[in-house]
């Protein structure tokens, strides 16, 4: 049997991740995930790729909106409220895509650029926008929030204790930012599920999760490693991609909870073999 063993959440994109018991399931991925980022003076969006330091900010939930702190330093703070409401949009990209959003706050954009010692503003994705999906792998007219280019991802618990059985050292599962965790099964089983239900909420497994440089990065410190990318290549490398996990579609909303069973209903093809 499967069942989830882990929800996460990231309000604010490339920072640190929030563990949460349930989740609410949106048209955009898990309610509040990926709803706000940082972007540069050209509003190119920033990451821990370019700047590993972001790992060190950690986002907390709380009634009126975001606390975000240094995880070093948790005395420097700021308070995000959440936004509502119509505000001026502008244009910003992510990668190679590019979308509309509306900016924070000056105080926001001061604190953020002083704690990362980079020039940078604080924008956010209200419900009145829409990011659409890459049509090819898009089962409708599926939009995700500020996610690298879909609202979900998978990961098997199975599949990372393989991946460290490989390792010198274990690695946690914040290494790779998977949404929804899941234990029983075999390593790997998460690239074979083309469709489950969760609660009666069925989700799309649409494509394997190519990894960038993230993973190598300690969400601790914030120091960059060789691996596990170096040994997930030997065996998880497909035209010069390496993938691990699988990124999803859902078909519907709802609640999602830690010990949710998931009901297998279509296997696909190993894209990797």
């Amino acid at each position: 049997m499967l069942s989830i063993s882990q929800l996460f959440i990231y309000p604010v994109k490339s920072l640190g991740g929030i563990s949460v018991d349930s989740a609410i399931v949106t048209n955009t991925g898990f309610k509040y995930d990926r709803k706000w980022m940082l972007v540069d003076k050209n509003m190119r969006c920033i990451t821990q790729r370019e700047l590993p330091s972001l790992a060190l900010l950690q986002v907390e939930l709380t009634d009126e909106g975001l606390k975000i702190y240094h995880k070093l330093h948790i005395e420097k703070y700021t308070l995000i409220p959440f936004l509502t409401g119509t505000l001026t949009r502008f244009s910003v990209h992510i990668f190679d895509d590019t979308c509309e959003a509306v900016f924070v706050s000056a105080k926001a954009d001061e604190w953020f650029s002083k704690m990362l010692a980079v020039n940078c503003r604080l924008v956010y994705m209200p419900d009145s926008i829409q990011r659409f999906v890459d049509k090819k792998y898009a089962k409708g007219n599926d939009i995700t929030g500020f996610a690298d280019a879909f609202p979900f991802l998978i990961l098997g618990q199975s599949s990372l204790n393989d991946l460290n059985s490989r390792l010198k050292g274990a690695l946690p599962i914040n290494r790779f930012r998977p949404n929804i965790v899941f234990t029983g099964g075999k390593p790997y089983e998460e690239d074979v599920m083309e469709y489950f239900t969760i609660n009666n909420i069925g989700f799309y497994g649409v494509k394997l999760c190519a990894r960038c440089v993230i993973p190598t990065i300690d969400q601790d410190t914030g120091r960059k490693f060789k691996e596990p990318l170096k040994t997930l290549a030997t065996y998880r490398q497909k035209d010069n991609k390496i993938y691990f996990g699988q990124n999803l579609l859902a078909d519907n909303t709802g609640k999602i909870r830690v010990g949710d069973t998931i009901k297998i209903k279509k296997i696909s093809v190993n894209q990797l073999t």
